[in-house]
């Protein structure tokens, strides 16, 4: 994800070659997790897992921490959400159906545009996104509801009328239940990095880009107003229904042997 790149700096690591080849893993986050979600002041909010990095990169197919998370989640029936580019969350369908069966469970997949040769040269490293809608296709046929987040739609690159045309088109085929647009935003650490693979690639682009984001990170209101009026009536067009799910369930799970019981109260959990 384009804006990931200026979560790096934190990590002491740079938002070039740095994002690319270079990941920070801590690998006991199942069980810190596990420990915050019994601790009596958690109170069982929803938790959102690849909102800033994506927890499904390829990385995790070595480390395997996300089937240990999704079972601590499922254990405590605690509500999740996990947004992902990558298709390895096709591994872990059966711990979702598991956890879908006890808890509110929301999964989105990123699919900004099925151009491949822009794929190519933006995205390099990650599944097609012709891939990511077939996850999709699996998910949904498995009976997990899943949301496609168009994101990110490029301006000048990926926002013409055919091209979003034919990014809703396979949204729809994919049976995806909802598609929820987001056009690119240029965080320092992002902005830096789009910008030179812009000058090499577009360079023909760059003014009119620091003319689009002069007023900082973000596409002026009414671009960003176009696209989303777009995009909601391609998705009426092809059939795809609004997005959102209903509350998350709250039942009493049967404690393990040796396990702590689910208990009241209240904190902000601090995991990754």
């Amino acid at each position: 994800m384009f804006y990931s790149r200026g979560e790096l700096p934190r990590e002491d690591l740079d938002t070039g070659i740095g994002f690319d080849s270079q990941i920070v893993v801590k690998t006991n986050a199942p069980e810190l997790l596990r420990r915050e979600l019994a601790s009596p002041r958690w109170s069982g909010a929803h938790i959102a897992m690849g909102t800033n990095v994506d927890c499904y990169q390829r990385a995790e197919g070595r480390y395997r921490l996300m089937p240990g998370i999704i079972e601590a989640l499922r254990e405590r029936a605690n509500p999740f959400s996990i947004l992902t580019k990558g298709t390895l969350i096709l591994r872990d369908l059966p711990l979702i159906q598991e956890a879908a069966a006890v808890a509110d469970v929301g999964i989105s997949v990123s699919v900004g545009f099925t151009d491949t040769a822009l794929w190519r040269t933006v995205e390099p490293g990650t599944p097609s996104p012709a891939a990511r809608l077939q996850a999709v296709r699996t998910l949904t046929d498995a009976g997990i509801e899943c949301g496609v987040l168009m994101a990110p739609v490029i301006p000048f690159l990926g926002d013409s009328a055919e091209q979003l045309r034919a990014t809703v088109r396979a949204v729809a085929a994919s049976g995806a239940t909802s598609v929820t647009p987001l056009v690119l935003h240029l965080r320092p650490g992002a902005r830096e990095w789009f910008t030179a693979w812009l000058g090499e690639h577009h360079p023909h682009l760059v003014e009119r880009y620091e003319r689009m984001y002069a007023g900082g990170s973000y596409a002026p209101t009414w671009y960003q107003r176009m696209i989303t009026r777009q995009v909601h009536e391609l998705a009426a067009e092809f059939g795809i229904g609004p997005g959102g799910s209903g509350p998350a369930r709250r039942i009493v799970v049967p404690e393990r042997p040796g396990g702590p019981a689910p208990a009241p109260g209240a904190t902000q959990l601090s995991l990754l």
